[in-house]
């Protein structure tokens, strides 16, 4: 059964019913490429309000850490403080998005972020900046679990791990980009500015939303939004045992990416000395391995199962990783051998992610809001945890970076080991 509805730039659309493991829902399927181009485009810009507010200001820390008083390490909190607010936000609008649908919750969490974002550019103190970017943050997690969630909307479950893949390359390109784009607006204006961009770019997101994006999943006056109730639906997925083994595993390997974000200006500019220029030239070329993984999984997808894939990608993530430990704990460490490691140590997270990912939520159809949820305040919430408590040590820069990376890969390949001895 389907029925057609038409939607402006992202054409027209097939909404049909689709049953997943005894659990039934509705999906729309554009009917075209160019329906498809679009959806996936928009999609993918929706996920990248999150990397760029992370990656645009990075160039932009010792400039704000002059301005404010304070040094680099206390404006790098900065980063991890969005981490845990956005980490929240998954548990806040997961329910919210199954109960009224997809679309005003995503125009709340927007708009949000851009009264929180345009009060980042005139921060008094640290401590406000700290403060206002968990708020920003709270905001921003919105488009995130909705776009994820769109995605089991639109598009059949056997090829979630392929779209999901195609995100990352558009979540990708931002890496790229953003820090020049920081290092153009420091250099024509000040750092404040870099915060009035984002909130530019967001309100024009906000009314692609509002006037030409389908709703997706109806909402649902069924479900709950009691504490207890929405506890429960957490709780009950939490319990599937193939969630909570690749969410958990998938978790750990995706944590490297958050250990180098947060600590990477701290490596480069301030162990390094490395300029903002130069630091963008880097941050750059590093995404290339993390967005051609990503895609890489197309191909492997056709020939592999995403189990087997993941296994593979957090054994290398693990051993590259250790030895890239060994090698700072023995101070045998240059700017180009951190860049080579990393390099590595990142691609294999474009390869976790999007499979982890994909054989988790697989189960979760009918309540893909909330399993979305769940699993990004799992990855988001591990990982902002880890990157906040490496970024307060005072070790050296790569140190700190290897250790914590050689930590939290290891951790990925027992979890997955023991989780799927438990699974079968």
């Amino acid at each position: 059964m389907y029925e057609t509805i038409t939607c402006s730039i992202f054409a027209e659309m097939e909404l049909i019913e689709v049953v997943t493991e005894g659990q039934s829902g509705k999906v729309f399927v554009a009917r075209s490429k160019t329906a498809n181009f679009f959806l996936l485009l928009f999609l993918g810009t929706l996920n990248t309000i999150t990397p760029i507010s992370i990656d645009m200001y990075l160039p932009a820390f010792p400039k704000i850490a002059a301005s404010l008083h304070t040094g680099i390490r206390e404006v790098s909190l900065s980063v991890s403080i969005y981490f845990l607010g956005f980490a929240l936000g998954q548990i806040l609008y997961g329910p919210l998005l199954d109960r009224y649908g997809r679309k005003r919750p995503l125009y709340a969490g927007l708009s949000l972020y851009i009264v929180s974002t345009i009060s980042c550019a005139w921060s008094p103190s640290i401590a406000f900046l700290l403060v206002i970017r968990f708020v920003q943050a709270l905001g921003g997690s919105a488009a995130a679990i909705a776009a994820m969630a769109m995605v089991l909307d639109f598009f059949p479950p056997e090829k979630s791990s392929r779209i999901i893949s195609t995100l990352i390359l558009i979540i990708g390109v931002s890496p790229m980009l953003a820090p020049t784009v920081g290092t153009l607006i420091l250099a024509a204006w000040s750092w404040p500015y870099i915060f009035i961009c984002l909130a530019l770019v967001t309100l024009t997101l906000l009314l692609i939303s509002i006037f030409y994006l389908p709703e997706g999943q109806e909402p649902n006056p069924s479900i709950s939004l009691h504490p207890s109730t929405i506890i429960r639906s957490f709780w009950s997925i939490s319990k599937d045992r193939n969630f909570y083994t690749y969410a958990l595993a998938g978790t750990f390997s995706f944590a490297a990416l958050f250990v180098y974000v947060s600590n990477s200006p701290a490596v480069f500019m301030g162990e390094f000395h490395v300029g903002p220029r130069n630091y963008s030239a880097i941050f750059a070329g590093l995404s290339i391995g993390f967005i051609g993984s990503s895609q890489l999984n197309h191909l492997l997808a056709r020939h592999f199962r995403n189990e087997q894939i993941l296994k593979a990608v957090v054994w290398v993530q693990a051993i590259s990783s250790i030895i890239f430990f060994i090698f700072a704990l023995q101070g045998i460490m240059s700017l180009s051998l951190v860049i080579g490691f990393l390099f590595v140590i990142l691609a294999c997270c474009g390869l976790s992610y999007p499979n982890a990912a994909a054989i988790a939520l697989a189960p979760f159809t009918r309540t893909a809001g909330t399993a979305s949820a769940l699993l990004g305040f799992i990855q988001i919430g591990i990982g902002g945890l880890i990157s906040t408590v490496s970024g307060s040590l005072s070790l050296r820069g790569s140190l700190d970076l290897s250790c914590f990376m050689a930590i939290t890969s290891v951790l990925a390949v027992i979890l997955l080991i023991a989780g799927r001895k438990r699974y079968r």
